[in-house]
């Protein structure tokens, strides 16, 4: 996995589209340089096309799984603008504080204490 991170990078830089030229400079001539380059670019289109085919069950089978915990997980937090950002402690608990605290002597209505 380490090894194919540089590799991804120098595709990506790759695959971007080159500046285009301004003003009265003529365009390089179009000799086998060019070619090569242009069947480079072929190759990696249709190298992405490929590897889009074949992750894109593995994606839709993810994202499946997912559904049902975040239903859960917004089933709990019942409106995502009554909470402030996570805070991480120095001791490394993440807290999630609401805008406006309940009111003394309520409960949550799932009946926890805090």
């Amino acid at each position: 996995m380490t090894r194919l991170a540089p590799l991804m990078v120098a595709v990506l830089l790759a695959a971007t589209p080159a500046a285009a030229q301004t003003g009265d400079v003529p365009a390089p001539p179009k000799g086998d340089m060019g070619e090569g380059i242009d069947l480079l670019g072929e190759g990696l289109r249709l190298f992405f096309k490929g590897l889009g085919d074949e992750m894109e069950p593995t994606l839709r089978d993810l994202a499946d799984q997912m559904q049902p915990a975040i239903r859960k997980l917004m089933e709990l937090i019942d409106d995502i603008d009554a909470y402030e950002m996570p805070e991480k402690l120095p001791n490394g608990d993440i807290i999630i504080r609401r805008k406006t605290p309940l009111l003394p002597g309520v409960t949550p209505e799932d009946g926890t204490e805090i």
